[in-house]
């Protein structure tokens, strides 16, 4: 009787496991199609997959996490550049280009966080409330994507190579590529309204 009992206990998690694994698999499968529609799909996919189980196959929830991910990376980029600027000897065009470049990463983290609350705090809206609240984030979001921009533009030209160059651009090219993604989601999410 008590071998029949965990036989049966045994059966009941591995059917459980298995549900759980379908249903991963599923919300996975959902975030690949998505970023299909990406300028970057492998970098979509490698930045929202940890996010599957919250974002199921939810458009709505997969355009919030991924502008939330744009967001956290945006921190974290104009976190690396405050502490750039306080290196010392940097040449006069690094320095100005670096304060620059945090100026636009500050708008660039304001944008998104605006953002990001306008698409959480827009409920359930239809029709034209939902097209008002949807132009809002497309405006920030293109306008996050400028701004990364002008930071990497403002370490053109041959006078500004070098590593604090690279750095930056380094950092700031990884937020501009999940930020392009995000708009594409957002695009997406707002064209099945």
């Amino acid at each position: 009787m008590a071998k029949t009992g965990c036989l049966l206990l045994l059966l009941s998690l591995l059917y459980i496991i298995s549900l759980v694994t379908a249903a991963g698999i599923a919300d996975t499968r959902f975030i690949r199609s998505s970023c299909k529609s990406t300028t970057y799909p492998a970098l979509c996919v490698q930045s929202l997959s940890a996010y599957a189980p919250s974002i199921q196959q939810s458009p709505r929830q997969l355009a919030v996490t991924a502008l939330s991910v744009s967001l956290s990376r945006a921190q974290s980029a104009k976190s690396f550049v405050t502490k750039l600027r306080k290196f010392r000897n940097l040449k006069h065009r690094e320095y100005g280009a670096i304060a620059d470049c945090l100026d636009e990463m500050g708008d660039t983290v304001d944008r998104l966080s605006k953002s990001v609350q306008e698409l959480n705090h827009m409920g359930r809206a239809k029709g034209q409330d939902f097209l008002w609240h949807m132009s809002n984030v497309e405006t920030w979001v293109s306008a996050a994507l400028t701004d990364e921009n002008t930071c990497t533009d403002g370490f053109g030209g041959k006078a500004l190579e070098g590593k604090v160059k690279s750095s930056v651009r380094a950092q700031v090219v990884n937020v501009a590529q999940v930020t392009s993604n995000a708009l594409s989601l957002i695009n997406k999410f707002a064209g099945k309204h």
